[in-house]
């Protein structure tokens, strides 16, 4: 297996782990397993973006192009309520 592979299985890898923390999150009662969990997640945060800083600087992932800022200001639009057109 490629470093570039192993790397892309780890960034997957951890968002499925953050993905499972946020949602265990969101079910659970205890405050203290709760905020536990928090931990966890935004400890998963930080590895994913160091691991994604990783791939960026290799070559192995390569971001989509900023967006325009009327595309910007359309979803922001949307998300507040105010309504894609």
């Amino acid at each position: 297996m490629q470093e570039k592979d192993m790397v892309n299985d780890a960034i997957t890898t951890t968002k499925a782990s953050i993905d499972s923390y946020t949602k265990a999150i969101t079910e659970c009662a205890n405050q203290q397993l709760r905020s536990t969990l928090q931990q966890l997640r935004d400890e998963a945060e930080q590895f994913q973006y160091q691991l994604f800083q990783i791939a960026e600087q290799k070559g192995y992932y390569v971001p989509a192009p900023t967006a325009n800022s009327n595309d910007v200001q359309q979803v922001k639009s949307g998300l507040t309520g105010g309504g894609m057109q």
